[in-house]
């Protein structure tokens, strides 16, 4: 878009400001008429074509004669003109229209203008922004717009569950409908760093729907996804596309913002750029783990009602008592849920502050009524979370109820098709699969996760019990010594003791994990792995 000021008979079109002035006053105008009369203005040397229109205007989609019509009469209508005497828009029969008023052209105003000063630049908020911007109906019916509106309106309610997200509301992004968008100009209007455009094509029983998403800043796509239907129920069909975009856009941005936070001079980190620095693409080391916990001490010192800090950090400490990472220690099981509590207290309407507090409750405290329920909340604040399901189903799994966990996996897999940490969904069907006895599935998972992160704690002692179990030892064994070379203080009786909340509810298929580690070599206690430690650690 232009940003020239064109003045013609009493009017001044500011192309850059998109305003209309016309005898010292403000004049009201669609946006798409704007967008035509700032065409015919800019080429108003020559007879500019229908097709010129369609393409400028409506980014290449015919439309219908009437609703031409109707845009070129808004236009004349606006600056004084009328469609008899046609004095500066004139209709050119079986060639074209063209802007035949004497104009001037500059790049700024002088005192004398009329406009008055641009809007204040809106700042960029501290967490991610995005506005939905209307999609384009490519139907060839504006009856059916309807429904591209209806579409918009249940992603922009799907990203708006999400609390680390700052979405534009909708009533807003309409003023975007119809004109041509300069994604960077849009970006600074709305103060937000992403923008979401798309289209919606309707042709019999099938629809056709196409998105993209744009960094505004740079004017550059980093995500484009299609999706082909069939036209059935209307509403249905909307909020199924809405939660599968949802869960393709959350990642993705959460990417791009670890990104932007770790090119950011550590002087000016913000308690979230602390918060993103300590969100890695997958948590596979120790060293990792305690990073994060850094960092997240240091948001939460910044921030103290950061409650989906909290939530990260009390997971952390879960996740070090799972994958086995240091010995159990109550000093340790008490601030993993100190913290969890706190996530609760500070973000009650905070999905992901919520699943991972329930996580770390039920796994550190064996109190998985509660844990349950706080996952129950985040996926009714939620129901978009991969990782909400995917904890679910853990729960569910130590709960005893082994077919409700695989649908929760199903769930979270369906929502995170290309997760960077696969091996914690293969990890996790691996282990429900271990107990519902089904031990050659859950090997087959344990290999997956193991292909994904050869040192993954959690399959490789699903592994090792199921080969002590099937009396493959010599795989078996090879597994424990995998698994001891990680976390040298694993024994028998390290892990009786990290699921013993767990075994409460399902003490056949612990005993029978604890009997196939006990097969493939895994030391009994501390005093009988001591002689192996040493060998161990250069396996």
């Amino acid at each position: 878009m232009t940003s020239a000021v064109y003045r013609f008979e009493g009017c001044v079109l500011d192309a850059q400001r998109r305003e209309l002035w016309r005898s010292g006053k403000p004049v009201a105008v669609e946006p798409q008429v704007f967008d035509l009369l700032e065409y015919l203005v800019r080429n108003r040397d020559r007879v500019v074509t229908k097709d010129e229109i369609f393409t400028s205007i409506w980014g290449g989609r015919i439309v219908s004669e009437s609703t031409l019509t109707s845009r070129i009469n808004s236009a004349r209508s606006a600056i004084g003109d009328d469609g008899k005497t046609q004095r500066l828009i004139r209709t050119l029969r079986h060639k074209g229209i063209r802007f035949v008023g004497e104009a001037s052209e500059g790049d700024g105003r002088d005192a004398k203008d009329p406009a008055p000063r641009a809007a204040p630049v809106l700042a960029l908020p501290d967490n991610p922004s995005i506005a939905v911007l209307p999609f384009a109906n490519l139907s060839g019916d504006p009856a059916q717009d309807y429904f591209s509106d209806g579409m918009v309106e249940e992603i922009t309610m799907a990203l708006g569950r999400l609390p680390w997200l700052f979405v534009i509301a909708s009533a807003s992004a309409f003023t975007y409908k119809g004109r041509a968008v300069d994604v960077r100009q849009a970006g600074i209007e709305l103060g937000v760093r992403y923008l979401l455009q798309g289209s919606v094509r309707k042709e019999n029983d099938r629809v056709r729907i196409a998105v993209h998403l744009t960094d505004a800043a740079q004017g550059r796509q980093i995500l484009s996804e299609r999706f082909d239907c069939e036209l059935q129920e209307i509403f249905s069909l909307q909020d199924q596309v809405a939660t599968q975009l949802s869960a393709r856009i959350a990642p993705t941005l959460r990417t791009k913002e670890v990104e932007r936070a770790r090119r950011k001079p550590t002087t000016s980190l913000t308690a979230y750029d602390l918060f993103l620095r300590a969100t890695p693409p997958r948590r596979d080391s120790r060293e990792q783990n305690e990073e994060s916990l850094r960092l997240l001490y240091q948001a939460i010192e910044l921030d103290p009602g950061f409650s989906t800090a909290y939530g990260l950090a009390a997971w952390c400490h879960e996740i070090q008592v799972v994958f086995g990472w240091l010995p159990r220690s109550d000093v340790r099981i008490k601030e993993g849920l100190r913290l969890a509590n706190l996530a609760v207290e500070h973000g009650e309407n905070d999905p992901e502050a919520l699943w991972m507090a329930g996580i770390t409750t039920a796994m550190l405290s064996g109190d998985y009524a509660r844990g349950s329920n706080l996952i129950e909340r985040s996926l009714a604040l939620n129901p978009n979370s991969a990782r909400a399901w995917w904890a679910s189903g853990l729960l569910q799994t130590h709960l005893g109820r082994c077919e409700v966990a695989l649908d929760s996996y199903a769930r979270s897999r369906r929502l995170n098709p290309l997760d960077t940490a696969g091996y914690a969904y293969w990890a996790a069907v691996a282990t429900t699969r271990f107990h519902m006895r089904d031990y050659d599935a859950a090997l087959e998972c344990a290999e997956w996760a193991l292909t994904d992160w050869q040192d993954s704690p959690v399959a490789l002692r699903v592994k090792g019990a199921i080969c002590g179990l099937q009396n493959r030892l010599t795989e078996g064994k090879s597994c424990v010594q995998r698994l001891l070379a990680v976390n040298p203080h694993t024994t028998i009786e390290t892990v009786r003791a990290d699921f013993a909340a767990q075994a409460r509810h399902n003490p056949e298929s612990y005993e029978a994990l604890l009997r196939g580690l006990r097969l493939s070599g895994l030391p009994e206690n501390a005093r009988a792995s001591q002689s192996k430690i040493t060998r161990l650690r250069s396996v």
